[in-house]
């Protein structure tokens, strides 16, 4: 299984605001897009994914830019991973067999363990390691 580009991004992007900018206001996309080497358009698009799940507050103006909405430890890498990649399971039986097919129940499992896994983990943990070092 792999995630899209987009999701490494908004990884990186949290990970940016919970780090290196807790005592700014807001971040502006200029300056996040340069410390991720990405372009501003690209990583607006992303921001607003992440807006719109209500990960992060934008602030519109010269002066704008995006903070967290919630505490840091409230925020899991499956929330900011559904918010770019939706909640579509990854595997789908080709032959219909519906909820009976042995294979797909398989997979689903699985995929329930990791999301477990990922809902766990909060962004907050790799700012305390971050800190750390």
């Amino acid at each position: 299984m792999k995630y899209s580009q987009a999701t490494d991004y908004a990884l990186h992007a949290m990970l940016y605001l919970v780090t290196s900018a807790p005592d700014k206001p807001v971040v502006g996309v200029q300056l996040l897009a340069e410390k991720l080497g990405v372009s501003q358009t690209y990583l607006s698009k992303l921001m607003t994914k992440l807006v719109k799940a209500g990960l992060i507050q934008s602030s519109p103006g010269a002066n704008g830019g995006y903070r967290l909405k919630h505490k840091q430890e409230d925020i899991s890498f499956l929330d900011i991973i559904r918010a770019i990649e939706g909640t579509a399971s990854l595997f789908e039986c080709s032959f219909n067999h519906g909820t009976e097919c042995l294979i797909q129940q398989v997979v689903i499992d699985a995929e329930r363990q990791m999301e477990q896994y990922l809902e766990s983990k909060k962004i907050a943990d790799l700012a305390n390691v971050r800190k750390m070092e």
